[in-house]
């Protein structure tokens, strides 16, 4: 079994695998929407390498992080901007 960290997503105190970004840990939790779009949309990660920057969310209070950049660690606090 690989070695998890916690971390709260959307008020919810998560474990993901260590070393995943954070899309995938999004992903993995069962995070789909990971933005609206200005028309109310559903938005998630398309390109995966952060050039489409569909998978921006806010992480420590810091918005438009990429989750699909951004690995994950211990205590982070992230929230999207579709919660369900």
């Amino acid at each position: 079994m690989s070695e998890t960290v916690a971390l709260i997503i959307n008020g919810r105190t998560v474990r993901v695998a260590s070393g995943a970004t954070l899309a995938a840990a999004l992903i993995n939790v069962g995070e789909l929407g990971f933005r609206t779009s200005p028309s109310g949309d559903m938005r998630a990660p398309l390109c995966g390498m952060g050039i489409c920057q569909e998978c921006r969310v806010t992480v420590d209070d810091s918005a438009h992080q990429r989750a699909c950049m951004t690995p994950v660690r211990a205590g982070m606090n992230v929230v999207t901007g579709h919660p369900r």
